[in-house]
């Protein structure tokens, strides 16, 4: 039970990167090599991609 538990989480952050990714200011395919890295490394891939991958693209008013 606990592992179907961490699991889910552990998608719900992939899921959530992934979107961050898409909505960051980075290049098409840098956003292509960062949600291919948070696909394949789930967890190592999510841990580099908050740590170093591109941030939010800014919104202007």
């Amino acid at each position: 039970m606990e592992y179907g538990i961490v699991g889910l989480l552990i998608l719900a952050l992939d899921i959530y990167g992934i979107v961050q990714v898409l909505n960051s200011s980075a290049s098409g395919m840098a956003k292509v090599l960062w949600i291919l890295a948070i696909l394949v490394f789930p967890v190592i891939g999510l841990i580099v991609w908050y740590l170093a991958g591109p941030k939010p693209a800014a919104t202007s008013i």
